[in-house]
Parts: C-alpha cells; structure tokens; sequence
C-alpha cells in the first residue's frame, strides 16, 4: 500500500516530462507513449513518429528490391514485347537496361507508353529519364529528402563495387513511416486469420500457422522448413510470388492477395476438386 502511495503517478511523470527535455532518443519515445496512454497523441501518430526516428537509423539496403527480384526493360525490345509486361507488373517507373542489369541506361515511366498509343513517334531511348544511383549505406532520411528535393520517385541502388544490388522508391521509405501501404484485402487487426469469403473460399493471413489452417479447413498440409502457410506457399512456388499471381496444391487453389519486395500477407485459398498441381502467372489487369 506504501509503495502504491509513492509511487508517481501517470500524471506526474507526464508532468515531469513536460518540465523538462528528453535526453536521449529512447527518453523522447518514452514521453511519446506517455502522450499516448494519456489521449494526447492516438495509436497512429504514435506509430508514424516512431517511424520518423527509425527511418533516421536505417539504410537503403535494409529496404530496397533485391537485383533479383527488379523489373526490367532490355532496351532491345521493341514496345510491343515489353508492353505486355509493363501491364502485367503495373509498375509506374521501370529501368531499362542494355544486356544486363548491372547496365542501368535509365527510367522509363509507363505513362510515356501512351505516345506509342497515340501513334507517335516512338523511341525508348528517347524517352528514358536519367537514373538516380545511391549507395546501400545512404540513411534512409537521406535519402527521402532528396526524393524530396528532386521530385524522384526511385533509385538505382549499387554496392561498394559499383554493381547494382537493387532498387529502392519513395514508396519503400514512406511505408517505413506510416506503414505498410495497404489494398483493399489486407485484415483488420481484430479479425481472424482465416476470413470465409464463401462456402469452399477463404482469405488467409500468410502468418497463420498450417495446423490452425489445417484445422478449420480439414486438409493436411505440411511442410519441412516452414510452419505457415506464407511459408508452405514460399515454398512451393520457389521464390516470393507476387500480387495476383496462382498455386494450385494439394487439391486448394492459392492466389496472392498482398505481398510486397520482402514476404507474403495474404492469400485467397480455394478448395478444389482432384486438381494437378501448378504455378500460374499473375493475371493481367
């Protein structure tokens, strides 16, 4: 009871803080949340502030596109090739390259396509934009205040070597700070990982473990390495599968509903009939 009498309370140690200020970082945190549990800031600036000062201590490469997983344009191809395939990544800014990646002539933005429609004159390497190169070791701060500066939206990323080890968009830095950037099929945080859309249709949180997934949906699903059913999926395509595209497996139909450079989140799970198992393309829209 004693102890509960000295003990400063919330208030007071608001108070505390407001009379004086935070000394280092994780002090400046402490009096974020201490705003928070007293309805001075909601959960979601709290988040985006926190992120704030965690963009100040990260890098490029701790958020960029692998070299493996870019999208590029072989400046060889003639439009009618690569368009198909702009469609069908929908990117907005693509590089284009001459025989390799490690050869970055520029950026072409796919709404420079719409010359080509028109029945323009058209020329890639006319169109291109002049590319932006930064090292992996840029702070990640850095790096949004010159997008800033310069209205660019992406950046060639290259090693200590000068070979390009991937790319990086305002869209990777800014979603360091508010979030993940979402779409129309991500979960509220409340709801269960497993949402039946229909009778045999059901949106599965990539994080769910295989024996819940197993259990509400009465299959027998298992896997070596992975105890997810993200993981299971990894692993039968082989590599990180993007948005839209399609597994069929063990009699159920997987398509990628989320996922971004770095892991899975959601997925359309249909059970199906007797099946042969495959990997299908990602839909054009």
């Amino acid at each position: 009871m004693h102890d509960d009498l000295t003990k400063p309370s919330l208030l007071d140690r608001l108070s505390q803080w407001l009379h004086r200020d935070p000394d280092t970082r994780d002090d400046l945190v402490d009096f974020l949340h201490l705003a928070q549990e007293r309805n001075l800031l909601d959960s979601d600036a709290l988040r985006m502030m926190e992120g704030v000062l965690g963009v100040s201590d990260m890098q490029v490469r701790d958020v960029m596109i692998p070299r493996a997983q870019m999208d590029v344009i072989d400046i060889s191809q003639p439009p009618e090739q690569f368009i198909p395939y702009v469609i069908r990544t929908a990117h907005s800014r693509f590089p284009v390259v001459d025989e390799g990646k490690d050869n970055v002539l520029g950026i072409l933005l796919a709404k420079d396509l719409l010359r080509y429609y028109a029945g323009e004159e058209f020329k890639v390497r006319d169109m291109l934009r002049p590319a932006v190169f930064v090292p992996e070791s840029k702070r990640l701060n850095v790096l949004l205040r010159e997008f800033r500066a310069n209205r660019n939206h992406i950046a060639i990323v290259v090693d200590e070597y000068g070979g390009v080890a991937g790319l990086v968009t305002i869209e990777d830095v800014l979603e360091q700070i508010v979030g993940d950037i979402e779409d129309e099929y991500d979960f509220d945080e409340t709801e269960d990982n497993i949402v039946p859309e229909s009778g045999t249709v059901f949106r599965v949180k990539a994080v769910t473990e295989l024996s819940d997934f197993n259990a509400a949906l009465g299959t027998a699903l298992e896997s070596r390495d992975f105890d997810t059913v993200g993981g299971y999926v990894l692993s039968r395509f082989g590599r990180l599968p993007k948005h839209g595209e399609k597994m069929v497996a063990d009699h159920l139909s997987f398509r990628i509903l989320r996922a971004d450079s770095r892991r899975i989140y959601s997925i359309l799970v249909e059970k199906l009939p007797d099946t042969p198992s495959s990997v299908i393309p990602a839909e054009k829209p």
